[in-house]
């Protein structure tokens, strides 16, 4: 069974959305232009000599989109062993909408491997709401590994093309087939050592949380203010692990629990997605335009024929590419990330049931950020490259076990979670722990979880909340992934008295 989980990024989803269902300018609050600005002087009390040259950066930001503007910050690979190679980090900000910014709000949209200079950029209102852009300098920026930072590199685009897309020769579980899986498997990871320039090993949460502290140094804070979504909620905990003296005001969006097994991980998620699929059916099979007919449980065990068809018959699509069961599942969950995009599965499902591959290869696709051909970012690359050095390896026996829980809570998809696990190709051993996260000292943080999330379940927000020793609860009822700034007033309201306003959470706040 794969040690690897499924991408859980906001911006999976916000990509999604402005695909189907936005129209209009993003940039309609922001000036057109707007001349370079500046930085408070660095925050660089109580740093060591040897760190001093990092967090004594003054930066240098130029315009770089309407009303925005870019710059790069300087981190060493390696943060146990400085003096040897550096990175850099790419930086995008909108200033403050009032022109009396209370500092720099950080944003990360998840992943690992999803881009926050793109998500700044493109979508800024996604990523924060109209009160949080009027005091705050929303600061976008790429992790180690990602995007336009020092980036992890693998394959051009054909050669994605055949590791995401090609199927098999060999019957799915067959030792033939596992032994096709874990070449491509292999291929890839040399690859990606081959290409990346010597990052991989540090391709990690816990350097990217220390690369987060030099972040808010060099904006000249002296506390962090961040805004995390999934993987970024992640990211966020573990700063606050490290560094829980400087923890200002941190929300933390839709998580996964730090203490969880990445097989665990894996197989929870997997369930939340089973259950998100549920949840969608009983809504679909209350339209007309709904291709399935019956009960729940009849409808999703026509989704499972469904899988198995394609499985044992991929469809042909226009550009070559064969649709087979794992391209099909990828299909099927992305519009499972957001309610408001049920309506794009059941045209898939539709699509697919009529003999076509189109529209499930356009989710794939918009899944893979791939378009015309081309790959538009590195997520999916930094994705494994993270994983793989964050989750520890596990024994046969936990993997046995987890696998019979998978197929008791998730029957539609566990027959396709099952396979080689990458990680095991991966050229450098994993670094990372699984650990509760209770960051002692730090300031109140926040976290968000959402009943019916797909890709973070919302235990997982519970278990947070519970181990952080200052962690305090928003619930908000509904689906989805992630739960600020999808429209519901009670959540945006909390966060945001929360950040503008510095008002704590005295007990759980559940939001119907």
């Amino acid at each position: 069974m794969t040690r690897t989980v499924r991408r859980a990024g906001a911006a999976l989803a916000a990509l999604l959305t402005a695909t189907l269902t936005l129209t209009g300018c993003l940039y309609s609050q922001v000036p057109e232009e707007a001349p370079a600005g500046s930085t408070p002087d660095p925050v660089t009390d109580g740093f060591a000599a040897e760190l001093l040259p990092y967090y004594e950066q003054r930066l240098e930001w130029s315009p770089c989109a309407q009303g925005m503007e870019c710059t790069t910050v300087v981190a060493p690979l390696d943060w146990e062993n400085l003096g040897g190679d550096d990175i850099e980090l790419a930086l995008i900000r909108q200033p403050a909408l009032n022109g009396q910014s209370a500092g720099a709000l950080l944003v990360n949209p998840g992943g690992p491997g999803a881009s926050g200079v793109d998500l700044v950029r493109d979508s800024v209102d996604y990523a924060a709401g109209e009160p949080l852009q009027q005091a705050f300098d929303i600061v976008g920026f790429d992790p180690r590994g990602v995007g336009q930072s020092s980036a992890v590199a693998c394959y051009d685009a054909a050669e994605m093309d055949a590791f995401l897309y090609d199927i098999p020769a060999a019957p799915r579980g067959s030792d033939a087939w596992e032994a096709e899986l874990e070449a491509a498997g292999a291929d890839f990871a040399a690859a990606c050592d081959e290409n990346s320039g010597g990052i991989l090993p540090f391709v990690t949460t816990e350097s990217s949380a220390r690369d987060l502290d030099l972040l808010r140094a060099v904006l000249g804070d002296e506390k962090l203010h961040y805004l995390g979504y999934s993987y970024g909620a992640v990211l966020g905990a573990n700063y606050a692990k490290l560094f829980p003296e400087n923890v200002g005001r941190v929300v933390l969006d839709g998580p996964v629990d730090p203490a969880l097994s990445g097989t665990e991980v894996g197989v929870v998620q997997n369930i939340g997605f089973e259950n998100a699929l549920r949840s969608y059916m009983a809504s679909c099979l209350a339209t007309d335009e709904c291709p399935f007919r019956g009960s729940v449980d009849e409808a999703m065990s026509d989704v499972g024929a469904l899988l198995a068809a394609v499985d044992r018959s991929p469809l042909p699509a226009a550009d070559g590419r064969m649709l087979g069961a794992d391209t099909l599942l990828t299909a099927i969950l992305l519009p499972l990330y957001s309610e408001s995009n049920w309506p794009a599965l059941t045209d898939m499902f539709t699509d697919v049931l009529q003999g076509s591959a189109e529209y499930a290869f356009y989710l794939a696709d918009l899944y893979y950020d791939r378009a015309d051909g081309e790959y538009t970012t590195n997520s999916t690359e930094a994705f494994i490259a993270y994983n793989c050095m964050d989750y520890p390896v596990e024994d046969a026996e936990e993997a046995a076990a987890a696998l019979e829980r998978l197929q008791a809570e998730a029957p539609t998809l566990a027959p396709y979670q099952e396979g080689p696990d990458l990680c095991e190709q991966w050229p450098y051993p994993p670094t990372g722990v699984r650990e509760a996260i209770t960051a002692e000292g730090a300031d109140p943080i926040v976290v968000v979880g959402t009943t019916g999330d797909s890709a973070t379940p919302y235990e997982w927000a519970v278990s947070l909340a519970d181990q952080l020793s200052s962690g305090t609860l928003i619930t908000r009822v509904g689906e989805g992934h992630t739960g600020y700034n999808k429209g519901n007033v009670c959540v945006d309201q909390a966060v945001e008295a929360y950040f503008v306003d510095g008002a704590v959470l005295e007990d759980e706040v559940r939001c119907e």
